[in-house]
C-alpha cells in the first residue's frame, strides 16, 4: 500500500525498481540472436575479454538507433543519414566517458559508451519520473495523482526506449523539468531548459508552444493596465526571444551539417573500414558530391533525410503491411483522444478561448477543479492532441 499522499521518494523508488526489471529483461532478450536489417557499422578497436563481457551484459542497449548515438559520439558525425540524430545525447556520452578514463587501459572507447550510456539513461530516468511527479503536483493539484501519472510514466511499454541507448530519457528530463519550471514562473529557465531538450531531440521545437502560451496569459492578464501598447511590445519581444532560443540548436546544427557537406574542404579524414560501410551500405559521405539539399533556398538537411532514408511524410506511413504497428498504436491514440474530447467537453469556454480566459463566471475560479480536469492541463491536452494528430499523419508508428 502507498502512503495516502505519495512524495517523490516513492517515485524513485519505483523508478529504479522499474529500470533495474527492464535492465534484467534486454538482456534476456540479448541473449536471443536475431539479425536486424539496421545501422551497423564495424569495430575498429580490438576487442579484448572484458569488452566482450560489456557487450554481453550491455549489448541489448545497443540495437537500432542507439547504434547511431554510440557511432557519433565515438566517430563523428560522417554519414549524412547520422545527422537526424540530435548532438545532445552524444555529448552526454562523452562526458560520462571521462568518468571511466582510469579503465581505458582495460575497456574500448565503445565499451566505455556503451556503459556510460545504461548508467546516464538510468539516471537520467529516475530523475525524469522525479521530474514528472513535481509538475503533476503543480499542474493537477493532487499529489495522489501526481504520483499515478509518474508511475504510468515507468511502467510505460516505451520504457524500453528510456533504458536502451536512445536520447529519450534525456529528452524527458529536461523537458519535464523546463515545464516545472515554468509552472513556477522562472521564464528564463524553463525556455532555457527547453533550448536543450532541442539540442538532443528535434521534437523540442514544438515546446515553444509552453511557452508562448505562458506569455499570452501574462499579457492577457496585464490588459487591465494604463500602457496596453507597451505590453503589446513585451510580449511581441518575448515570443520572439522564445522561438530565437529554441530555434537556435536546431539551426545551429542544420549550419554544421552545410559546412560538412556544402562546403569545400570541411571534409575530415575517414577510417577505410568506414569508407567501404558507405560504399556497401550507399551510405553518403562528405567526401562525395553534394547533396541535393544543398541548392535549396533554406539547405535544412533534417527534413530531407527524414524524408529520403526514413520515407517520413503525409500519409506515407499508410501501408496494409504496416496494419499490426497501426494496431499497436491504437490504444494510445484512443485514450489520447478520449481525454481531449473529455477535457474539452467540460471546458467549453476555456478551450474557445485557448486557455486565456478560464471562466465567463467569475465564481467558479474560487474553486478550481482538481486533477486532469484543472485549467492549467489545457496547454499539455493542447500539445498532447498536435501531437497525436501530427503522428498520426506524418511519423512512423515506431517513432510516436
Amino acid at each position: 500500500m502507498w502512503p495516502q499522499d505519495p512524495s517523490w521518494k516513492e517515485v524513485l523508488r519505483f523508478a529504479v525498481s522499474c529500470r533495474i526489471l527492464t535492465l534484467i529483461l534486454q538482456e534476456t532478450e540479448h541473449s536471443v540472436d536475431h539479425h536486424a536489417e539496421a545501422f551497423s557499422p564495424p569495430r575498429l578497436a580490438p576487442s579484448g575479454f572484458v569488452d566482450q563481457l560489456v557487450e554481453g551484459l550491455l549489448g541489448g542497449l545497443s540495437r537500432w538507433d542507439a547504434e547511431h548515438f554510440l557511432f557519433i559520439a565515438e566517430h563523428g558525425y560522417l554519414y549524412e543519414h547520422n545527422f537526424a540524430f540530435f548532438p545532445g545525447f552524444p555529448l552526454a556520452l562523452l562526458v560520462g566517458t571521462e568518468l571511466l578514463r582510469p579503465l581505458r587501459g582495460l575497456l574500448s572507447l565503445r565499451s566505455c559508451l556503451l556503459i556510460s550510456a545504461a548508467s546516464l539513461n538510468f539516471l537520467f530516468f529516475m530523475l525524469a519520473a522525479v521530474a514528472l511527479h513535481d509538475l503533476g503536483c503543480l499542474v493537477l493539484h493532487c499529489p495522489r495523482q501526481a504520483f499515478y501519472a509518474a508511475l504510468l510514466f515507468c511502467l510505460s511499454p516505451a520504457n524500453v526506449f528510456l533504458a536502451a541507448g536512445y536520447s529519450e530519457a534525456l529528452f524527458a528530463l529536461l523537458t519535464f523539468s523546463a515545464m516545472g519550471q515554468l509552472e513556477r514562473g522562472r521564464v528564463w529557465t524553463s525556455g532555457l531548459l527547453f533550448a536543450l531538450a532541442t539540442g538532443v531531440r528535434s521534437n523540442g521545437l514544438v515546446n515553444v508552444g509552453f511557452l508562448m502560451h505562458s506569455q499570452c496569459q501574462g499579457f492577457f492578464s496585464s490588459l487591465t493596465m494604463l500602457n496596453p501598447l507597451r505590453q503589446l511590445l513585451k510580449l511581441m519581444a518575448s515570443l520572439f526571444l522564445s522561438v530565437f532560443t529554441l530555434g537556435l540548436p536546431f539551426a545551429l546544427f542544420q549550419y554544421y551539417a552545410y559546412t560538412q557537406f556544402c562546403l569545400p574542404g570541411s571534409a575530415r579524414p575517414i577510417p577505410e573500414p568506414l569508407v567501404q560501410l558507405a560504399v556497401d551500405k550507399d551510405y553518403r559521405i562528405a567526401e562525395g558530391n553534394e547533396p541535393p539539399w544543398c541548392f535549396w533556398d533554406v539547405p535544412i538537411m533534417y527534413s530531407y533525410i527524414q524524408d529520403v532514408y526514413w520515407n517520413v511524410g503525409f500519409l506515407k506511413y499508410y501501408e496494409l503491411r504496416q496494419v499490426p504497428n497501426f494496431l499497436l498504436a491504437t490504444p494510445v491514440a484512443i485514450l489520447v483522444a478520449w481525454a481531449t474530447w473529455t477535457y474539452v467537453t467540460t471546458h467549453p469556454w476555456l478551450c474557445l478561448t485557448l486557455g486565456l480566459q478560464r471562466s465567463k463566471n467569475n465564481k467558479t475560479l474560487k474553486k478550481p477543479d482538481l486533477g486532469f480536469l484543472s485549467p492549467q492541463v489545457f496547454v499539455y491536452v493542447v500539445h498532447a492532441a498536435v501531437l497525436l494528430l501530427f503522428g498520426g499523419l506524418c511519423m512512423h508508428v515506431q517513432g510516436r
